[in-house]
């Protein structure tokens, strides 16, 4: 999962060598947290929140397939 936010992250940054992905596991809950620059921010989140709420669907529907429950956090 911390591969697939890191691909996704670093194709819509203007700044993908300061894109930091942490990946913690608890159980069968995976939280995922992506740092970016702050000039990036806007790009990751996107108009109302939709490039990250596409984001969020895409690493949930790869982690539905382990059975796992995803959380992706944008700081």
């Amino acid at each position: 999962m911390k591969a697939l936010v890191e691909l996704i992250a670093k194709a819509l940054v203007d700044h993908p060598d300061e894109v930091v992905v942490n990946e913690t596991q608890e159980g069968k809950t995976i939280r995922i947290t992506l740092h970016v620059a702050p000039s990036d921010m806007g790009k990751v989140i996107g108009k109302r929140g939709r490039i990250a709420k596409a984001i969020r669907s895409v690493v949930k529907a790869a982690a539905s397939r382990d059975d796992l429950r995803v959380d992706v956090d944008i700081e």
